[in-house]
C-alpha cells in the first residue's frame, strides 16, 4: 500500500504588475541576506582584530566564496519558480511559453550564475590578495559589513537578471472575450 501525498496548490496571488511583484521579491530577499550574512560573517571571526583574505583559520575566502556560490544557485532557482506561478495564477500580467521547459531553464541558469559570480569573487579576492602585501591584515567587523553588502548586492541582481532572461519567453496576457458574452 503507497501512500501518496498531493502537493499543497500554491498560495493564490493578488493581481500585481510584474515591477511591483519584483520590488516586493527584491525585499525579501535582501533584508534577510544583509542582515544574517553580516552576523554569520561577525561572529565567525573569533578574534574580531583582525583577518586575512585566505590564510589562517580567520579567512574571508571562508566566509564570501559559499555565499557567492549558493546565493545566486537559490535566488535564481526561487524567482523563476515565483514568476513563474505567479503568471501561471494570472496574478502577473504576462504569462509563460507553454513549450518552455522550466526546469531546464532553471537548472542551466542557476548552476551558471553560481559559478560565474563564484568566480568573480575569487578573482576580486585574489586581486586583493595581489595588491596586499602578505602580511596585510584586515578588520574583521568591517570585513562583516562588506560580507553583508555583498549579499544584499547579490541579492538585488538575482533577483532581477533571471527574469531577464525569463522575459523572452513571457508573453502579455490576451484577454480572451466570448462572441456569446458580445451577443453575436
Amino acid at each position: 500500500m503507497k501512500l501518496k501525498f498531493k502537493p499543497k496548490p500554491p498560495k493564490k496571488l493578488k493581481k500585481t504588475t510584474l515591477k511591483r511583484f519584483l520590488i516586493k521579491r527584491t525585499i525579501y530577499y535582501v533584508l534577510p541576506n544583509v542582515f544574517f550574512n553580516s552576523i554569520i560573517a561577525y561572529a565567525s571571526f573569533k578574534e574580531l582584530g583582525y583577518t586575512h583574505f585566505f590564510s589562517g583559520e580567520q579567512n574571508l575566502a571562508r566566509l564570501t566564496l559559499p555565499m557567492a556560490l549558493f546565493l545566486p544557485v537559490v535566488l535564481t532557482i526561487d524567482i523563476i519558480k515565483r514568476v513563474t506561478d505567479a503568471a501561471g495564477q494570472g496574478a502577473i500580467e504576462f504569462t509563460v511559453d507553454e513549450q518552455l521547459n522550466i526546469k531546464k531553464l532553471m537548472t542551466k541558469l542557476s548552476i551558471l550564475h553560481g559559478i560565474i559570480t563564484c568566480s568573480l569573487v575569487l578573482s576580486m579576492l585574489f586581486l586583493g590578495q595581489y595588491n596586499f602585501s602578505k602580511d596585510y591584515k584586515l578588520d574583521a567587523t568591517a570585513m562583516a559589513v562588506v560580507v553583508g553588502l555583498l549579499a544584499g548586492i547579490l541579492s538585488v541582481v538575482f533577483v532581477y537578471l533571471p527574469v531577464w532572461r525569463l522575459r523572452k519567453y513571457l508573453y502579455p496576457q490576451i484577454e480572451r472575450i466570448s462572441l456569446e458574452s458580445k451577443g453575436l
